[in-house]
């Protein structure tokens, strides 16, 4: 089923656009009102996702068709959209909305993309299998979680050239800005967290979590990040690295992003079709809201709505 609602007619506060990878489907969720509003066709099965930091547009990665697609954020029209020869999985916005850096999987590559017409404009070299991708909030610093490499290529988007290689846990997939302006990557492999200052290239910290970790985002100084094998979201002090929460979400959790107001901590469950709302204050499970079928939101998907 796919819903036609106008989300500019019924969503005040804050959206999330949340890929469904097995119905090819894009879920439109109200988080005020926690609720779908609207479902859309996003063909070839999408996984990653991000929205523009100025909130104007969201692109989408369906990583069967190798399509990139560029959607206008209150009408939900397509824009744009291409096809990419190679493993498109992974996917960011620069901060000033104007580039967009899609990892290629298969190619050890990152696509540099205008953001104007997704015309490809460079490729950065990455190691093994890159699939989480980041970018500073000053535009300075690109990450890239090379999965099959155990590391994380890190870029000078000043001159586009690499400046660090570091290995971090095994098999990193998803890769997080945190607040001080460091690389968080989610290391399936060793069940951990690892933390890297993109200017000296050095890992200054590891946090142990749970059974294969996928995504990490942040809440009022922690960190959360989804442990997919657990079912749950661990909860990290950013001063310490110390996990002193666990908190039990839908069936095996990927995504996860942070409202714009820091008050909730959205988690999309691939198995459950659901999304969970965690509450920052109490650290507890507020709603559960339904989506189409394999709900992923690999990126950042959560934008700030406009009014009623």
């Amino acid at each position: 089923m796919v819903f036609t609602l106008a989300v500019t007619q019924v969503a005040a506060g804050d959206l999330a656009f949340v890929t469904n990878q097995n119905d090819s489907t894009l879920s439109v969720i109200d988080l005020d009102d926690h609720r779908e509003v609207r479902r859309i066709d996003v063909d070839g099965a999408p996984a990653g996702v991000a929205v523009d930091p100025a909130g104007s547009f969201f692109v989408t990665v369906s990583a069967d068709s190798k399509v990139v697609r560029k959607f206008d954020s209150n009408t939900l029209e397509l824009l744009n959209e291409v096809s990419l020869d190679g493993g498109p999985i992974g996917v960011a916005i620069h901060p000033d909305g104007k580039t967009i850096y899609v990892t290629d999987w298969f190619n050890a590559r990152i696509w540099v993309l205008s953001a104007a017409d997704l015309a490809v404009i460079n490729t950065l070299e990455t190691g093994a299998a890159p699939a989480g991708v980041a970018v500073t909030p000053d535009g300075a610093w690109l990450a890239s979680a090379d999965k099959e490499a155990s590391q994380v290529s890190i870029f000078d988007l000043r001159t586009n050239t690499v400046a660090h290689r570091v290995p971090v846990g095994v098999r990193p997939f998803g890769v997080t800005v945190g607040p001080r302006g460091r690389f968080f990557t989610a290391d399936v492999g060793s069940n951990s967290v690892t933390v890297v200052d993109p200017i000296s290239g050095k890992v200054v910290g590891t946090v142990p979590v749970g059974e294969r970790p996928y995504a990490v985002t942040f809440a009022q100084g922690a960190g959360f990040v989804t442990n997919q094998y657990a079912d749950t979201v661990s909860v990290f002090d950013l001063n310490d690295l110390t996990v002193n929460a666990t908190i039990d979400v839908g069936e095996y959790p990927e995504g996860i992003d942070t409202t714009t107001d820091g008050n909730q901590v959205i988690v999309a469950n691939w198995f459950s079709n659901t999304v969970s709302v965690i509450d920052v204050n109490s650290l507890s499970v507020v709603a559960e809201i339904d989506t189409g079928d394999g709900p992923r939101a690999f990126g950042r998907f959560i934008v700030e709505g406009g009014e009623e």
